[in-house]
């Protein structure tokens, strides 16, 4: 039988395979090394950095839900002189794709993270978290304003060559008009969706599980809103999305594709196996073989949709 092609191209990258690291749910990478060879990875996204470390907010700050996972780690990073002076090196030693994932609270952060790290050997792209609040706009994140999303994307454009992935919030009231609105800034690429908010209460003591009261959400139980989001912005914009939430396994990343993913991230399921994107890339081959599908590209936004029928 003839070779099944796993390759993808996504924002100017060329991918080995469409199955990559979701950012937050490994480390920086390097945490996943005892279980998987990180080149055989289409890419690995990193834990989000900020310009100065993060703490994070108190514990507790981790809740398994009913097909889910609630967390509000608060993004508790090392900072960007300590990634750049002691996680970056020895991402350098794995021939992979490396995307950064970045934050800030205002546009001068982010600026200065693209500016930094641009210059660095061995990083391919990065991936845009626009869930941070902007301190300059009375703390409304990036994320869910148009204008404001957009604007933080045409400041970023010019001070990189390499591509800009602006992954979405889900707590949106339109979707599309935001991814829209990020390929309207300049953006390579998108990544629908980060987790949505939500809560859980002890019964007995009468209190929020988490610290911080609300979290994040994600895991299988979100896996229907992200797919039907990655299928509406799909329609809308001419450049690639990845999708990500509650992807277990290679059908679940088969679903993404067929829907208008160019590649996908798996996240929450590392907690359960670190293997887990392994297991997805058999999933997706072994799909492809039972279908005598040579190419994993020919699956991208290949859906049936009877337009009569659409709600």
């Amino acid at each position: 039988m003839t070779k099944i092609d796993m390759s993808v191209p996504l924002a100017g990258l060329s991918l080995k395979t469409p199955v990559m690291t979701a950012s937050g749910t490994c480390g920086y990478g390097l945490d996943l090394l005892p279980y998987l060879d990180l080149s055989r990875l289409g890419a690995l996204v990193v834990k989000g950095i900020s310009v100065e470390p993060r703490q994070g907010n108190p514990p507790p700050r981790i809740m398994e839900t009913c097909g889910g996972m609630l967390n509000a780690i608060g993004l508790e990073n090392i900072g960007m002189e300590a990634f750049v002076a002691e996680v970056l090196p020895r991402l350098r030693e794995h021939r992979t794709v490396l995307l950064v994932n970045i934050l800030g609270e205002s546009e001068e952060d982010y600026a200065r993270l693209v500016d930094r790290l641009s210059e660095q050997e061995g990083i391919d792209g990065f991936e845009v978290n626009v869930s941070c609040p902007n301190v300059r706009r009375g703390g409304i994140a990036f994320g869910s304003d148009p204008a404001t999303l957009e604007h933080l994307v045409a400041f970023l454009r010019p001070r990189t060559e390499k591509p800009l992935i602006i992954k979405l919030s889900p707590n949106v009231t339109d979707i599309v008009d935001m991814a829209g609105r990020a390929e309207a800034g300049g953006a390579d690429g998108l990544t629908l969706i980060n987790t949505i908010r939500g809560m859980s209460v002890d019964v007995e003591s009468r209190r929020p599980h988490l610290a911080t009261v609300v979290g994040g959400l994600s895991g299988p139980a979100i896996k229907p809103i992200a797919l039907r989001m990655v299928w509406e912005a799909a329609a809308r914009v001419q450049i690639p999305i990845i999708g990500v939430g509650g992807i277990l396994s290679g059908e679940d990343a088969v679903e993404f594709l067929l829907a208008g993913a160019s590649a996908v991230q798996i996240g929450t399921a590392h907690f359960r196996n670190p293997a887990a994107c392994i297991e997805v890339m058999a999933g997706i081959e072994g799909y492809l073989a039972r279908h005598g599908i040579q190419a994993v590209r020919e699956l991208i936004g290949a859906i049936r949709v009877d337009p009569s029928r659409e709600a």
